[in-house]
């Protein structure tokens, strides 16, 4: 049988959080990217994946930069066949209040390298 529709969203989480832990690598500073919530994730769902040994890559790029929040847009490949496309909007936090907080410039510095718009 095909696997269950949320084993996309697995896959897609999986590419952001390696993004995320790439970008505070990368940076070598203060945590970026990383006190951060989805506030929204959407799949279109292109082709069945089958159960067993599935091994998928998920390309990854920033799509859209904004004040608190960013869009991630991905592509879920299976065999070299597209099997969904994916997009989702990440919040910055502020942990002390839990309320939205603006990008830093580090962020937007960093988000920027992986931005390729619509």
């Amino acid at each position: 049988g095909h696997v269950n529709n949320a084993t996309y969203l697995t896959f897609v989480q999986e590419a952001r959080v390696d993004f995320t832990v790439y970008a505070r690598q990368r940076k070598n500073q203060s945590p970026i990217l990383f006190d951060m919530v989805v506030a929204r994730a959407e799949v279109d769902y292109i082709a069945p994946i089958y159960e067993g040994g599935v091994n998928a890559h998920v390309e990854l790029w920033v799509h859209r930069i904004g004040t608190s929040s960013f869009g991630l847009a991905y592509e879920v490949h299976v065999e070299g066949a597209v099997v969904a496309k994916a997009r989702t909007v990440q919040v910055a936090v502020d942990m002390n209040t839990k309320t939205s907080r603006p990008l830093s410039e580090n962020e937007k510095e960093f988000l920027q390298e992986f931005y390729e718009g619509e």
